[in-house]
């Protein structure tokens, strides 16, 4: 379920009566809006401001706090993410870092996650997993037209021409191997 963006509030329509008040409501905000979900920090700025009874100073006070309780980390976040999602589906570096450049982080933070995230699970031993899979639904591509919509599928998920070029004879044996395996237990 997508949520719908709202027109930025401008800062003359900001409504600051009380700010004692003001600032504990924001901090409320924060936190049931970090444990529906992890945020970047950006992200999390961006919906706090979303309400006209705060305003920037308010919101940086509390993200300042939020990062000493160290609820707030972007490195972690973008860390805790990458590997989050190479666990769901095998992707390559171009998807995830797509995705990552999505939760408003910087190039740097992105591409140390994208590192530390293929530094503990290989795009090898991915795109193996995510061709194996894709042969068990549809199996090894026989003709020219399967094998274009086969390096196709491959390339959406974000792995690159040369990767799946070289790992397809691996996983073309290795899927043999199964099938005879599984073969003589029947």
């Amino acid at each position: 379920m997508r949520r719908r963006s709202l027109k930025p509030i401008d800062d003359s329509e900001r409504v600051v009566k009380d700010r004692l008040r003001s600032r504990e409501r924001t901090m409320h905000r924060a936190i049931r809006l970090l444990a529906a979900k992890p945020r970047s920090v950006a992200e999390l700025r961006s919906r706090l401001l979303e309400k006209p009874w705060t305003d920037k100073e308010i919101v940086e006070d509390i993200l300042k706090k939020l990062e000493e309780y160290s609820y707030l980390d972007d490195e972690q976040f973008a860390s805790d993410t990458a590997l989050s999602r190479l666990r769901q589906k095998p992707q390559g570096r171009r998807k995830l870092r797509e995705t990552l450049s999505r939760k408003q982080l910087t190039k740097e933070t992105v591409d140390a996650a994208i590192e530390n995230a293929f530094e503990n699970m290989p795009e090898e031993r991915l795109i193996i997993k995510a061709m194996e899979k894709r042969f068990r639904l549809k199996g090894i591509p026989e003709t020219r037209e399967e094998m274009k919509k086969f390096n196709d599928h491959l390339m959406r998920l974000g792995f690159s021409y040369g990767l799946i070029k070289e790992q397809y004879p691996i996983a073309v044996s290795q899927s043999e191997k199964t099938a005879e395996h599984t073969e003589e237990q029947s």
